[in-house]
């Protein structure tokens, strides 16, 4: 499913001047059972319950903040370098991002969404 992704500010008088007003495509996969009753091109409402939007939510945002906060603290304590443990926590999450790229199939049938 193609989903056209506006934003809200987008009504707004200098919003054709604005970079946050710009409107982008992203594709979805989306699992109904009854798939032929849509047409192409026809408007639907996709959505996501709140488990979904939770473990989204931490596999995107939470976990990588965590490990950022988490390495430069040790990094501060075991370097006492302030750059050199922001290169550390930067480099530390290269690793996660990795495993979730491997993850990505297994993770891909756990974040599902439907049309309502």
């Amino acid at each position: 499913m193609r989903i056209l992704q506006a934003p809200a500010c987008g009504a707004c008088k200098v919003a054709g001047h604005c970079n946050a007003a710009e409107s982008k495509e992203k594709i979805v996969e989306v699992f109904c059972d009854n798939s032929e009753s849509y047409k192409k091109g026809q408007e639907v409402t996709v959505t996501a319950s709140g488990s979904v939007a939770r473990k989204a939510l931490y596999l995107g945002f939470v976990w990588p903040f965590l490990i950022l906060v988490v390495v430069i603290f040790a990094g501060e304590m075991i370097l006492h370098n302030e750059g050199l443990a922001a290169l550390c926590a930067l480099a530390a999450l290269v690793p996660y991002y990795l495993v979730l790229y491997l993850c990505r199939n297994r993770i891909s049938r756990q974040i599902t969404f439907s049309i309502e």
